[in-house]
């Protein structure tokens, strides 16, 4: 369903599972980025009314799973921590290039924001399906069905503001770039990485 052209090694819960306190931390900061990107949506496109109403809503969606995981966080005894760059995403957005049409900067970032969220929702099942602290796992499969609607929402957006033949073509070509990442990640305790 997600379309990823290379399945994470399920090796990757092994590490996850030695430092849960380090993917919880990871995780939280991607739930803030999730937030931010869709304000962000709407600042730089409030002419889609329609992209404004489900950015809102989205919005307060992954703030209320930052809470979540933030809660887990404080539970465990540790704190947050300062800001991490995901190296997975950082290398995701050189795919593009920068400037061009305001609807292909659009269609770009919904693509971004769509692979994210269907390699997160890929990630969540593992966890949900492998880790032993049973009650994380249940966690991770409610957030990890979250994630899948939130997939396939940027990309029916994409398709609606773009060409779609052309959109389809592109999304089609982060895949392939986006397995060519993931060779070299899937050694940390990141969602991501």
């Amino acid at each position: 369903m997600l379309g990823l052209k290379l399945p994470t090694d399920p090796r990757w819960v092994n590490i996850v599972e030695k430092n849960i306190d380090e993917i919880l931390i990871d995780h939280a900061y991607c739930e803030q980025k999730a937030a931010s990107t869709a304000i962000s949506l709407i600042i730089s496109f409030p002419e889609h009314p329609d992209l404004v109403e489900e950015m809102i809503a989205l919005s307060r969606e992954e703030m209320g799973h930052f809470k979540m995981v933030h809660d887990r966080i404080i539970a465990r005894g540790i704190t947050l921590g300062r800001y991490r760059k995901d190296e997975y995403v950082v290398e995701l957005m050189k795919f593009f290039p920068k400037g061009g049409s305001r609807t292909n900067q659009l269609v770009h970032r919904l693509l971004y924001a769509a692979l994210i969220e269907a390699r997160s929702c890929e990630r969540f099942r593992l966890l949900s399906e492998q880790l032993k602290d049973k009650e994380l796992a249940e966690f991770y499969h409610k957030l990890m069905v979250s994630e899948a609607g939130h997939y396939t929402m940027f990309l029916k957006f994409a398709r609606k503001y773009g060409d779609r033949e052309e959109v389809d073509k592109k999304w089609n070509d982060l895949l392939e770039y986006e397995a060519g990442i993931m060779k070299n990640l899937g050694k940390k305790e990141t969602v991501h990485g």
